[in-house]
């Protein structure tokens, strides 16, 4: 990804050959070498007012999509959630392994096929009752509230307590230009130039966050379909495995 792709790259080079024949006296109104003309007005902010402005954006909104990688615990996981005040659904991968978490309130759910419960590293029953892993293959599996898995990913599924963590940049803040990411122009913020981390907050609508470096190589996000509801459901109850007070680790 470049700071200008290819394509704007082009208008761009248009726009300024326009111009050049306004000077020239043709006539043609209405050029600007203003990056921030048109936008929400962020960009002309310092960093901290943008960091401020996005967070409240964030926060001002019920639903968000979230991808991406985040390396915590020593661990990389893959994400692709969606979160909302009273729920989160979405699929977590780690260590080769994939899995599907929803929340409906208080209540989490963990969904693997049977080869993810008897995992070299967490097998059920010692790895010697295969027919336990068979029994929770692609259900939707209770976890209790003191099992160390729920304190472990619940937070996967908290739209608040997920941005409060992730939008933080480290370090002294500044602006390193105008980027766009997905068609949408965008400022980017940084944290100590960039080695605390960046974040590039949205110049159209508001200023939403729309992709995420984070400090010390800990993974790359992106944010989308801010303010998009969607629903969260009980699981069928044949579709669903209450397997006690702890889960076989994993």
């Amino acid at each position: 990804m470049t700071a200008i792709p290819q394509g704007r790259g082009r208008r761009a080079a248009l726009v300024s050959a326009l111009c050049a024949l306004a000077v020239t006296g043709t006539g043609l109104t209405g050029c600007s070498s203003d990056p921030d003309a048109g936008t929400n007005g962020v960009g002309k902010l310092s960093a901290g007012q943008i960091e401020s402005r996005t967070r409240t954006a964030a926060e001002s909104v019920d639903a968000v999509r979230l991808s991406g990688t985040v390396v915590a615990g020593g661990s990389t996981y893959t994400l692709d959630m969606r979160l909302k005040p009273d729920g989160g659904t979405g699929s977590v991968s780690s260590k080769g392994a994939t899995f599907h978490l929803l929340r409906i309130d208080e209540q989490l759910y963990l969904k693997a096929n049977a080869e993810f419960w008897s995992h070299e590293d967490g097998k059920v029953g010692g790895g010697t009752d295969t027919a336990a892993a068979d029994k929770l293959d692609n259900k939707y599996v209770k976890v209790p509230k003191d099992d160390p898995a729920y304190q472990r990913f619940s937070g996967f599924t908290d739209k608040d307590v997920l941005l409060d963590g992730l939008l933080t940049l480290h370090g002294t803040l500044g602006t390193d230009g105008h980027h766009e990411q997905s068609g949408v122009r965008t400022i980017r913020i940084t944290g100590d130039k960039g080695s605390g981390g960046t974040l590039d907050v949205s110049l159209e609508g508001k200023p939403y966050p729309l992709r995420l470096e984070r400090a010390g190589g800990a993974g790359t996000l992106t944010f989308s379909d801010w303010g998009k509801d969607f629903a969260v459901k009980e699981p069928a109850k044949d579709d669903t495995v209450d397997y006690g007070r702890q889960l076989p680790t994993s």
